[in-house]
Parts: C-alpha cells; structure tokens; sequence
C-alpha cells in the first residue's frame, strides 16, 4: 500500500473514532463513507437496510461477483483511552474496532479501484447494526443478494492477542451463534422486616443465577462449547423493601443447534423449578442470534490465498471464539468465508469491548489488502 494512502486511511479511522454512533443511528458514519466513495469515483446506493451502503466497482467483461463487508456501528461503551482522537459522544465509543473494518473496506475499494489487473464485480458492504441488532438481516431482507447477485463474500474482524498483521484463517466453525436472555421474576413486594408477607424475587433470583449456571458444566458434554452469562440484574428502589420484580439478562452462545437446544430446554426447567421453589412466577424470554460463522472450504482455500499473496503470516491452527458476529447470516446466503486480522498484544482494558480498546492503524494496509486481494483471488477462480 502506498505510505499516502495509509495515512489517508489512518485519518478517515481515526475519524470515525472520534465520532461513534451506536446501532440503527449510523448516519454521520453511512455520510461519511458516502463522502468517501465520491472521492474516490465509486458508485454506491445507500439506505439498504437501514443506513448499510452498498458500492460497486466492474472492470473487464468477466461475468463472476464477489463481495466484500465491513460493520460500521460503535457500541454504548465510554471510552476510557485518553487519545487526541478519543470518542467525542459521551457513552459511546468504538470498542470493537468496526471504525478499522470501514476503513480498511474503504482502503480496499482505493486499491481496486486503481487497479487494472482484475476483472469481474466487487460490492463494498458498509453494513450497520451489527452489534445485536440484525444489520446484516435487515441488509438481505431489503434484497441485497437480488440488487448486488454476488456469488461469494467475505470479511474480517480485528483480532486483540493476535500478533499486527497476522491473519487466522479456520476451517469450519470460526465464531458461535448466540442468544440474548431475559429472565423476569415477579413476586410480591413488602416491608423487608416482615418478610413473610412477601414473595421475594430477589432471593429467587440468588438461587435461579446459581441454578443456571450448572447448565453448561452438568447438562452440556464437556468436549462440546457452551456459553451462558448472565451480565445485569435489576431490582428493587428501596433498602428497606422487598422487591416486587427482577429482571435478569446475559446471553448464551454456542457451536452447534444440538447445544442450544439443550441450553433452551433446562433453562426452561430450572425457571419452572425456581418459580415453584419459591411462589414467584419467572418468565425466560430468549431471542436467538443469526447462528455460527463458518467458513466454507473452498472460500477457506481463497482466503489463505490471498493471505500468502499480501505476505501476511498466516495461522490456522487458532481454536474458534465464544464471540458471536452477524456475518453468519450472509454465510447461510452465500458461501464465503471470515477471517482475523491480528491487532497485537492484549493490553488489560484493551480487549474487545473494553473502555481502553483501540483498532491498531499499522494493521490497515495488510486488511485493505487482503480484502482487495481476496476479491481478485476469488473473480479468477470463477
């Protein structure tokens, strides 16, 4: 990569760093990489899916499509770097790094678009929302694949712990499907000195928490993967009363379908039994994720390609993450395949979704190109 276009790509990151917006309100983001694109004369629709973008460069008469996506939106975190650039939204920061993955996307169309060797179809899938809230659904469901009919696609997510520029490619399963939990617990509230006059969902709540987390080591098979975390707990306005209601929340995650459905069915046990346990009525609400990304074998195969292409060290032998990633809704489109991009050493605060986060620009020319060289490697296999 040219060194001023590094630097062009630093700024426009950095950029987007100071300026985060949350899902479904990526507007200035979606704006600004509209900008971008005429800068670069690239045509692009907008408004797919809610604020997604959706460019197109065809060079040459081959007939083969391929795609290419980035996610956009920064998440409700407050940022705790002490950077010139550091979030200027109070309780909004981009602890994900989906400021590095536009860029980088945007570096890649750069690249491309001055680059003659190629032929066929590439679409740059600026994609918002993926923090939970169903970007890439809304993006399929407004007719992405019918508008832009490419055949393959792909992408990456920056990796924290993976030496910069280090690019993991796995076989198979990369990053698990998921779920958000809601569990409500309604008692009856009362003076906390006559405890006996009330229903308390808080102690029920004690007691369904520890319950719940026998789920994964006692009902999942050891040698299979599992998540169930249980993050926040609301309940109660006063020190002096039983709570009438508690509301528990967390996520749960998995590799397989045969997991989840064994997570469902003793989650739904465990709230019966404590519901009786204690007179209270506990109501689970789960809403499942897009499901796991994995790669498919072939794209796989073009993936590691384009890795020795750009000269990147290559790692294949990196188990795969309890994370999760909407990316797998486009893998149950189309094949494709999804790839880390190491962001160095792991700093404490410094993980995904830590106040101290922060995308490592040395790592954009390596994501740029391989993003760019991915696209090629897959129009020529066609």
């Amino acid at each position: 990569m040219p060194p001023e276009l590094h630097k062009k790509l630093t700024a426009w990151r950095q950029h987007l760093h100071a300026h985060p917006e949350v899902s479904l309100q990526e507007k200035a983001t979606a704006a600004f990489v509209q900008e971008r694109l005429t800068e670069l004369g690239i045509p692009f629709e907008a408004g797919i899916g809610g604020h997604g973008v959706v460019a197109t460069l065809t060079r040459g008469a081959a007939e083969g499509r391929v795609g290419l996506r980035a996610d956009m939106d920064a998440l409700p975190i407050t940022e705790d770097t002490g950077l010139a650039y550091a979030s200027k939204n109070p309780g909004v920061m981009h602890a994900c790094g989906h400021d590095g993955h536009t860029a980088s996307l945007l570096g890649a169309a750069a690249l491309l678009a001055a680059d003659t060797s190629w032929s066929g179809t590439i679409d740059f899938i600026f994609q918002p929302a993926e923090e939970g809230f169903g970007g890439s659904r809304a993006m399929v469901a407004a007719g992405l694949f019918e508008r832009f009919p490419m055949q393959r696609v792909f992408g990456f997510h920056n990796w924290p712990g993976l030496d910069a520029g280090t690019i993991a490619v796995h076989d198979g399963v990369v990053m698990a499907s998921g779920g958000r939990v809601s569990i409500t617990i309604e008692g009856h509230a009362g003076h906390a000195g006559m405890p006996h006059l009330t229903r308390d969902p808080v102690m029920a709540a004690g007691h369904l928490i520890v319950a719940l987390q026998s789920i994964v080591s006692r009902s999942v098979d050891p040698l299979d993967t599992a998540v169930l975390s249980l993050c926040t707990i609301e309940g109660g306005t006063a020190p002096n009363q039983v709570a009438g209601k508690v509301v528990i929340r967390g996520t749960l995650r998995h590799h397989r379908n045969e997991v989840k459905d064994i997570i469902l069915a003793r989650i739904g046990d465990i709230c019966a039994g404590i519901a009786t346990s204690f007179d209270v009525k506990v109501t689970p609400d789960i809403v499942l994720g897009v499901g796991v990304v994995s790669n498919t074998p072939e794209e796989a195969g073009l993936a590691r390609i384009a890795a020795d292409k750009v000269r990147a060290p290559l790692r294949r032998d990196l188990a795969p993450s309890m994370a999760g990633e909407d990316f797998a809704f486009y893998l149950q489109h189309r094949p494709g395949a999804f790839v880390w991009i190491g962001n160095g050493p792991l700093r404490d605060g410094a993980e995904l979704h830590g106040p101290r986060y922060d995308f490592n620009d040395t790592i954009l020319p390596v994501a740029s190109s391989w993003m760019a060289e991915v696209a090629k490697t897959a129009l020529s296999a066609n």
